[in-house]
């Protein structure tokens, strides 16, 4: 397994706030590259109301879909994201690998993301968390709004760090951090890793950044030095979370593929799957994305003399 993960959520995150909906067949096209691509993990979509998100309305059949033999490669993992218990269940009945839940740290994203208190959710999720464990899944937990709020500002750390004890304490392992409004900075990111990983060295850390203000790949450069191992990205940069003030897209795939690689990481990740996907998706948009290295091009390797 590689030391650095790459978890795709362009096709739950990166779509959920656009307004055109992409049809089945073509998210099936999208993800199938992804796999193509190399990346790790694959968020396939969210188990929401489709009335308030129409975008996930085709997310059971999606799973439903790569749930069936010979569809998704060996060594991905499928991952869906859930909010509440009947989310789960509509994902435990069709083949999510792994579930993805998660805590807000903010009391006012948390009431308009979930229609929860932060303490009732936390409550819940982890109780969703032990039963999706108990049925043989995968389960990443994740602290949302963990580095501020478009709503309330700064987010004391201690707060964040609270959640993660809780999640600790139930015997979750696989812990993420989330900056749902993309407040983050380096220096946050490299403190607030290190507050939580004290707690528990040993659990698997993952970060999931917005470039709402421009340092999505600085704060991911800085989760790295700080031994963080699983990075969540979308292709092109799309996306955002709708329930946040200012919404802005998400670290970009093949942005950060192209600053792994330039690091002497993760060569075996497909770049040039990733440019046509990106290219893909911001000719069915008719617009440019926030992307940068599919209009740009990589920069190329030198050629050995």
């Amino acid at each position: 397994m590689p030391s650095l993960l790459i978890h795709e959520v362009g096709f739950r995150d990166g779509l959920q706030m656009e307004k055109q909906v992409v049809p089945t067949e073509r998210k099936i096209a999208w993800i199938e590259a992804a796999f193509r691509s190399g990346v790790d993990l694959v968020q396939v979509g969210s188990f929401v109301h489709p009335d308030k998100v129409p975008q996930m309305a085709d997310t059971d059949r999606l799973f439903t879909y790569f749930s069936e033999p010979g569809k998704t490669p060996a060594g991905v993992t499928l991952s869906g994201l859930v909010l509440n218990e009947k989310g789960l269940e509509r994902g435990l009945g069709c083949g999510v690998g792994m579930f993805c839940m998660g805590v807000s740290a903010s009391e006012t994203h948390s009431r308009k993301n979930t229609g929860m208190a932060i303490a009732e959710a936390n409550t819940r999720i982890v109780a969703m968390a032990k039963r999706a464990l108990g049925e043989g899944k995968k389960v990443q937990l994740s602290v949302q709004s963990a580095f501020g709020c478009g709503y309330e500002g700064r987010v004391p750390k201690q707060r964040v760090v609270d959640i993660v004890k809780t999640f600790l304490d139930a015997g979750l392992r696989s812990l993420s951090l989330a900056d749902t409004a993309g407040h983050a900075t380096p220096d946050d990111v490299a403190e607030l890793f290190a507050r939580v990983r004290e707690l528990e060295p040993t659990a698997d850390w993952t970060c999931h950044f917005h470039n709402t203000y421009g340092l999505a790949l600085a704060n991911g450069y800085a989760a790295r030095l700080a031994g963080v191992t699983s990075f969540e990205s979308s292709i092109a940069g799309l996306g955002g979370c709708p329930f946040t003030k200012v919404a802005g897209g998400n670290t970009c795939t093949e942005d950060l593929v192209h600053a792994l690689q330039r690091a002497g990481l993760r060569a075996d990740l497909k770049l040039d799957v990733l440019l046509e996907i990106a290219n893909d998706v911001a000719a069915f948009f008719q617009r440019d994305l926030p992307g940068c290295i599919y209009r740009t091009g990589p920069i190329p390797e030198p050629v050995a003399g």
